[in-house]
């Protein structure tokens, strides 16, 4: 007998930087390394919003490859931090990169970007569904 097990939908797939993010501020080890991340699903697409304060468009850069969303940040003037003495330091770093998998039901080829108010939001269209066709058999 073939068990058919249930796929986890797109929101189970949790990303392995956001539970390390979780288990490292559980425990008191300081502010997160990866910026905050919401993912959902609408009837036509799936999104992710991701906060990016503090950096420029230009700065940011994603790619999609093989159902994987990578979201790279560099900045490319960090202030000098020489005389501070942090008591308490949350801010990113200069870089950062998250990776979330895609379902396989996206269309990787219309995945669209907007930044706005410190806020990247990528934007992964659910691919439209072909009606089965029925094709004609001719003789060779």
């Amino acid at each position: 007998m073939t068990m058919l097990l249930k796929p986890p939908s797109f929101l189970e797939l949790e990303p392995m930087e956001r539970r390390f993010r979780r288990l490292m501020e559980g425990v008191g080890f300081g502010p997160s390394v990866m910026p905050a991340a919401d993912v959902y699903e609408t009837a036509g697409e799936f999104v992710v919003e991701l906060e990016v304060p503090g950096y420029e468009e230009k700065e940011l850069g994603v790619v999609v490859a093989d159902h994987m969303l990578t979201i790279k940040g560099t900045r490319s003037e960090m202030k000098e931090e020489n005389e501070k003495s942090f008591r308490l330091h949350e801010r990113l770093e200069s870089a950062f990169e998250r990776t979330f998998e895609l379902p396989p039901e996206i269309d990787s080829e219309h995945v669209a970007a907007v930044f706005e108010k410190g806020v990247l939001k990528v934007h992964a269209p659910k691919a439209s569904l072909t009606e089965p066709r029925k094709v004609e058999i001719t003789k060779a």
